[in-house]
């Protein structure tokens, strides 16, 4: 899975959008279940302050009359498993990258920050615009699937369920933007000092080709 640090990465965990609203309110995360992508979140929020990783928590926000995320409402609210525990720091958004019209990335070149970990949600929507996002900008990432979640489409393009949507994303991701791990082999890499493994968009396509010519 994993492979030696050549330089250890400067890490901050970003915490995505973990608010009410996707805890069985209006746009409830399916897959894999918010019971569970939750604790995963928390145990890297803890693993995180553990191993003096800085950790952010982004919050979305939108008008007080959408159904999803309004201000002042209970689901837009962050979990109580994010806000009772320490964050170094704190950021609203409005559209789906982190990044966009906030601080965010001036408060991690400030801090020397070279290496995101992403969690929260939804997998492909705020996280996957996150991490196009710091990809572009130089920042290397990391993706814990097992920390984040996806809810079902359908619309005039066709129908997806939450777990393709989600297992489709990660599948990208680690072609090219992200190096997808689960938050055990995250916290392992920390405690290691070894890199999470990295992938090509070339020799992920070579492995599916032979893969169907098997």
């Amino acid at each position: 899975m994993s492979e030696p640090a050549t330089s250890a990465p400067r890490r901050a965990l970003i915490v995505v959008d973990i608010q009410n609203d996707y805890d069985g309110g209006n746009l409830a995360i399916q897959y894999p279940p918010f019971r569970d992508s939750v604790v995963n979140a928390a145990r890297a929020m803890d693993a995180a302050a553990a191993a003096g990783v800085k950790v952010v928590v982004i919050k979305q926000l939108a008008p007080e009359t959408s159904p999803i995320f309004a201000k002042g409402s209970h689901g837009a609210e962050l979990h109580p498993e994010i806000s009772r525990r320490s964050r170094d720091h704190y950021v609203e958004k409005t559209l789906p990258s982190a990044f966009t019209g906030t601080d965010l990335e001036d408060w991690l070149r400030a801090n020397a920050i070279d290496t995101i970990t992403v969690v929260g949600y939804m997998t492909h929507n705020c996280d996957l615009s996150t991490i196009i996002h710091a990809v572009h900008m130089g920042f290397a990432v990391e993706f814990l699937s097992d920390a984040t979640g996806s809810v079902p489409y359908a619309n005039s393009a066709g129908y997806a369920s939450a777990e393709d949507i989600h297992r489709v994303v990660t599948v990208i991701l680690q072609s090219r933007f992200a190096a997808v791990l689960k938050t055990a082999e995250w916290i392992d890499c920390l405690k290691t000092g070894t890199l999470p493994e990295r992938d090509t968009i070339h020799a992920s396509n070579q492995r599916a080709l032979a893969r169907n010519a098997a």
